[in-house]
């Protein structure tokens, strides 16, 4: 960003707050990249690329927010304009008050997702070679369909507001899946899938995709896998010990434990699209969300992931943070305006400390309040072999194939790709089309066992959808195997 650029951007703060705004903040997005690349049997279906770039700016206004986007950088004056008149209509309408609370210390930072080598330097032959490579170790005669796509972004933001902070970030992820499907013996189609993994370190340029621990060595396991699921018998209802591999976990943790803990959703702004939660600000202190073994932190602290970011799309730090401590619900993601209302609502001070957690998908999106990393902690119960050791009845379940959430977070029902049976502490046979199901707070507090650190795994998320209109996110989930006992299994015949 040229000195020119940002003295305009400056001038106009200044002109909004002489205006009395009580606050402006501006995002100006400079390269906002993202390419998907998606075979399908081996034959290149699509190459998608988008470029995007231009300013998004936030007026508060007498308690009301205005916003207003221009791609037209030679318009930056007009959209200032347009923001504050937008925030001085909405003033004369609003219920609820907004603040950002306290004015914040400016400062000046910088963050820079870890990436070795720049995906988008890469050459789309490369790529094609590489997912190429990948299908033709998938191929078999028994299989019926393969699917390979990979994924690739990049964003430069710069971020201005009113107390003087200035941010400049520049974002680098990486999304691969591969997927094998056949015909069961009753004719069904059954499916054995893989994604792109991290283990929270390391970097995530394109060297995270062509790392084999991560990807490229999934081949042969997945052909495997598919092939017992074939002639499996599928898993009858019951109640039965339930271990989540982090495949699954993850969508566990995102559904049940993230939605329902994001701030806004607990205010009631996402009832009229995506839905609301069963907690309430009474909750905080008080809920047994789960058992003693449930830890839940935001962020992580760590580099290697589509959720960490430095600065959330208000300013703030990211931080990291206890949401669940032992099983109590103490915390939840937040945003600075977010925590004033809360707290207002509540008549006492539940949340001390910003989250962290505002964030908009585009610079022609206001931010709301979305998922950073959400984590399940490591435990001490050791790894996989140990707990299915430890498991009288029960069955391993590895990655989603569908969902039903209640609109409040409150229950779920998860269908997976396959499970393992254990009796006696032992993994006997596959089944197929395994699905599980219960009422949220019961069941995480029959979490009976979590893994160590070994077993914890970041599953890479790239399509979070919130808001109206909807934005599209990506995040990551770090999350450990997990057992869960007297759990609802398998449909009723």
């Amino acid at each position: 960003m040229n000195e020119k650029m940002r003295k305009t951007i400056l001038e106009n703060i200044s002109r909004s707050v002489v205006k009395k705004a009580e606050y402006v903040d501006a995002r100006l997005v400079t390269e906002d990249y993202s390419e998907s690349v998606f075979l399908y049997d081996g034959n290149l279906e699509a190459n998608d690329t988008t470029f995007e770039n231009g300013i998004g700016v936030r007026t508060l206004y007498n308690g009301a927010w205005g916003f207003a986007a221009t791609s037209d950088l030679s318009k930056i004056k007009e959209c200032f304009e347009l923001s504050f008149k937008n925030a001085k209509t909405a003033s004369e309408l609003v219920n609820i008050s907004i603040t950002m609370g306290k004015k914040q210390k400016g400062f000046t930072a910088s963050y820079e997702s870890p990436a070795k080598q720049d995906p988008f330097k890469v050459s789309l032959k490369e790529k094609i070679e590489f997912l190429k490579d990948i299908d033709s170790n998938l191929k078999e005669d028994w299989i019926f369909k393969r699917y390979i796509s990979a994924t690739f972004q990049k964003k430069n933001q710069y971020f201005f507001n009113s107390e003087g902070t200035e941010i400049d970030r520049k974002l680098t992820d990486v999304f691969a899946t591969m997927m094998v499907m056949g015909l069961d013996n009753e004719g069904q189609m059954q499916r054995r899938s893989h994604e792109l993994f991290t283990k929270g370190d390391g970097t995530r340029g394109w060297e995270l995709l062509v790392d084999p621990k991560l990807f490229t060595s999934h081949t042969v396991r997945i052909k495997e896998e598919l092939a017992e699921l074939l002639k499996a018998e599928s898993l009858k209802h019951g109640k039965r010990s339930v271990i989540l591999l982090p495949g699954q976990g993850w969508l566990q943790v995102h559904e049940t434990i993230g939605h329902p803990l994001e701030l806004d959703r607990i205010l009631g702004y996402e009832l009229s699209f995506a839905g609301g939660s069963f907690v309430n600000l009474d909750s905080f202190g008080k809920l047994k969300y789960g058992s003693d073994k449930l830890n839940v932190s935001a962020y992580g602290g760590f580099p290697n992931s589509p959720g960490s970011f430095g600065f959330d799309d208000d300013g703030s730090p990211e931080r990291d943070y206890l949401m669940i401590d032992k099983g109590l619900l103490v915390n939840c993601l937040t945003s600075r305006a977010m925590i004033n209302e809360a707290n207002e609502r509540a008549g006492r001070k539940i949340f001390k400390d910003i989250g962290g957690a505002s964030r908009a998908t585009a610079f022609y999106r206001a931010p709301i309040d979305r998922m950073t990393n959400v984590n399940i902690l490591p435990g001490n119960d050791g790894k996989l072999k140990d707990i299915i050791a430890s498991t009288e009845d029960g069955i391993v379940v590895d990655n989603p194939t569908s969902w039903s959430i209640g609109s409040n977070r409150e229950h779920f029902h998860f269908g997976c790709e396959i499970a393992w049976e254990v009796k006696n502490g032992k993994k006997i046979r596959v089944l197929k089309n395994p699905t599980y199901q219960g009422h949220t707070t019961e069941f995480y507090n029959s979490l009976t066992a979590v893994g160590d650190k070994s077993t914890w795994v970041v599953g890479q998320v790239d399509s979070c959808g919130k808001g109206e209109p909807n934005q599209v996110m990506e995040l990551g989930h770090g999350v450990p195997v997990l057992k869960f006992d007297n759990v609802i299994t398998g449909e009723r015949k």
